[in-house]
């Protein structure tokens, strides 16, 4: 059976971690050759790279990058080019959360959640776009959350900032779409991490209760719809926000 990403290369934010790397992984496995990028932990990021690269025989490099770093992001993209050719496939990833009650919240926290989280998308994106225009051929694929749609108290710079993202994601699926490229958003629900790992079995039931599946989603469910947008089995496909939640927002 083919692999559904063979001969693509994909450029993926926050990947060292959680939803990050299991799409990295995904993809790997899928056939693509992967760029990702990491904050701070370089070695997690590079033991990943690593582990892949001699697993599957592609190329899987780590950038130390952030995303909500206008110049940085040009200065990725550059790099990216230059190892690998090519972007086929972008897909932002990169997320915070700084909650806090509106009436306690700081400019600070506010400032920092909608620059990781949306001005991060502006800023990979309008870089990664030159050279998709130029080969005419791409997928965006922009992390956002069910909290964008459905809102959720203590998280109004977050739910914000991934609400943004429905609308930056119609935009340019817009401006682009007559050059066969595509942007699309997946609002993931409640997955599985470390922080939901952390939690007693009496608040996972509370949250299961509001969960029609009655369990968290995996990071390789997220990642599934990933591969899907990314594979050209999704090539009709554009302008779309693709739920992963267990039907909680339904």
């Amino acid at each position: 059976m083919s692999k559904q990403l063979h001969g693509k290369t994909a450029l993926v934010t926050g990947g060292s971690r959680g939803i990050g790397a299991a799409i990295v992984r995904r993809f790997v496995e899928e056939g693509a050759s992967v760029a990702f990028t990491y904050l701070s932990s370089a070695e997690k990021a590079n033991a990943l790279a690593a582990e892949l690269t001699n697993a599957y025989g592609v190329t899987v490099q780590a950038y130390a990058s952030n995303a909500a770093d206008f110049a940085q992001a040009e200065t990725l993209v550059s790099d990216v080019l230059r190892d690998f050719g090519k972007i086929d496939i972008l897909v932002n990833n990169a997320g915070i959360t700084r909650d806090n009650l509106m009436l306690r919240m700081t400019e600070e926290q506010w400032d920092e959640v909608l620059n990781t989280n949306l001005k991060s998308i502006f800023n990979l994106t309008k870089h990664a776009l030159k050279p998709m225009l130029k080969a005419k051929s791409g997928s965006i694929i922009n992390m956002s959350s069910i909290v964008g749609v459905t809102g959720n108290a203590g998280q109004a710079n977050y739910a914000a900032s991934k609400a943004g993202i429905f609308g930056f994601t119609k935009s340019i699926a817009k401006e682009v779409g007559s050059r066969s490229i595509r942007c699309n958003a997946i609002a993931p629900g409640f997955i599985e991490t470390e922080m939901t790992e952390a939690l007693d079995e009496k608040t996972k039931e509370a949250y299961f209760a509001n969960i029609p599946m009655k369990r968290f989603g995996k990071g390789e469910e997220v990642a599934n719809v990933c591969v899907f947008l990314g594979a050209d089995a999704s090539s009709y496909v554009s302008g779309q926000t693709i739920s992963v939640c267990g039907a909680l927002n339904c």
